[in-house]
């Protein structure tokens, strides 16, 4: 294999760092790892796992729970060094490569005062985050992140090299928005940018005896919020340390993480509602650029850290889901462990289910349950924890779930994820990957398989 970047197998000095992942719960070995530097190495992967006949794990720049960015015994095609970006500030775009994180983008745009609506962590890898939707702060704003793609570069199964938009590829550019790497590896994304620079945003908590109060206000509220208002609702244990005061050290409270991207003049009249609801135990909210509201929970999720995700779409949260929540939501295995749920109506509620390959379009939340902890021997702790809870509540979901919030689930979850664009994306990787080469992700399944 002639590659400009480094080859790594298990014999190298740097074989061990490099099969590392976000997730250290994930303890994969694979055969060789490919560290591209151009479109022209991956090409060159491609070609040489698909004539070898070994299986294929692509990695972009970050984080993929699952772990489903490295193999055992077979070919990682690692596109992290991959970093380079570009603003065109007349145009409002932004073109990045696969290798980058939000916390890369957010530095490339933040310069010209745009931003590019994606996750709630700099270190999460934009090329996972967008083909799997791409849910965040700015989602109620300016819709996912694939509602802001505009054109993807493609290496696929074959080795060619295309794009991928709505007038070049169009059907491959529809699976790419939300059918996560099924169809090939995305060197390069292209994506429209929004003129926002500052929110007012940040965290607000309250005692864990008012979560039910909390939760049917800000379940209500959210649902008829103008849609420069965005905040997830957390169940969490206050870290230990700055900025959060001594006397709330260790507590299981909950909280909304919010951002408001209208003007700041008229920030504290919109939270006039909310802070008149409830007067919060903490209330940190205040003007923020963009970048620091995106890295404020960074220091706490370093790299290697033992998580397990379980997810679902929620549109309604009655009374009977209400207790269920905050029954285990009130059972945090460690401090780390936490429950999200992400609003993802406003604009993202608004394109059509059948416009992308992310089909959600009428749940209002995407949740997740995240049990978290650096040590490896609470693995079954945490594991049993989030199984537990989602056993509990998915009874109230719509069903599927946010493929990023996933791990590995079988085939009934994934179709239960795409659901009537499940037999679409079929097609579509009949066409471009019929002998399912890349099949180490939330897979679907060719029709010759």
């Amino acid at each position: 294999m002639s590659l400009r970047g480094k080859l790594i197998e298990p014999q190298d000095a740097d074989y061990e760092t490099c099969r590392k992942v976000y997730n250290g719960m994930i303890d994969k070995h694979p055969t060789m790892i490919a560290r591209c530097l151009d479109e022209a190495d991956v090409i060159a992967a491609v070609n040489f796992a698909r004539e070898n006949d070994m299986l294929v794990a692509v990695r972009g720049g970050g984080h993929n729970g699952a772990g489903l960015g490295m193999c055992d015994g077979g070919l990682v095609i690692d596109l992290s060094l991959m970093k380079g970006s570009h603003v065109d500030p007349a145009a409002g775009t932004v073109q990045v490569q696969g290798g980058c994180t939000l916390g890369d983008v957010d530095h490339a745009t933040h310069a010209f005062g745009m931003a590019l609506p994606m996750g709630i962590q700099s270190t999460t890898g934009i090329a996972g985050l967008t083909l799997g939707g791409g849910v965040g702060h700015l989602s109620r704003r300016c819709g996912l992140t694939i509602d802001n793609l505009l054109e993807a570069d493609v290496v696929l199964a074959n080795g060619q090299f295309v794009k991928a938009s709505a007038k070049e590829n169009p059907d491959l550019f529809w699976a790419l928005r939300g059918g996560g790497g099924n169809f090939g590896v995305v060197t390069s994304f292209l994506f429209r940018t929004h003129p926002i620079s500052m929110v007012y945003g940040g965290p607000m908590l309250w005692e864990l005896e008012d979560a039910k109060e909390v939760m049917r206000w800000y379940h209500e509220f959210i649902q008829h919020a103008p849609d420069e208002m965005n905040g997830f609702f957390a169940f969490l244990i206050v870290p230990p340390g700055a900025p959060f005061p001594e006397h709330l050290h260790l507590k299981n409270m909950c909280a909304v993480v919010w951002c408001y991207t209208g003007p700041q003049e008229s920030a504290e009249k919109a939270f006039e509602p909310i802070r008149n609801f409830k007067t919060p135990a903490l209330d940190l909210v205040g003007p923020l650029p963009v970048p620091a509201l995106q890295s404020m929970f960074d220091p706490l999720m370093p790299t290697g850290m033992q998580w397990y995700w379980k997810g679902d779409y929620v549109k309604e949260l009655t009374d009977e889901a209400i207790d269920l929540y905050i029954k285990y939501g009130s059972q945090l295995p460690t401090m780390l462990s936490t429950v999200h749920l992400y609003p993802i109506n406003g604009a993202a509620a608004r394109v059509d289910k059948k416009a992308t390959a992310w089909n959600y379009r009428d749940a209002t939340y995407a949740m997740v349950i995240a049990g978290i902890d650096p040590d490896s021997g609470n693995k079954d702790i945490i594991t049993n924890w989030a199984k537990d809870y989602w056993q509990a509540v998915h009874p109230y979901s719509l069903g599927g779930s946010y493929i990023n919030f996933m791990m590995e689930e079988g085939q009934d979850r994934v179709k239960a994820t795409y659901g009537d664009n499940y037999n679409r994306l079929v097609e579509i990787k009949n066409k471009y990957d019929p002998d399912n080469l890349f099949r180490v992700n939330q897979n679907i399944i060719p029709a010759s398989s």
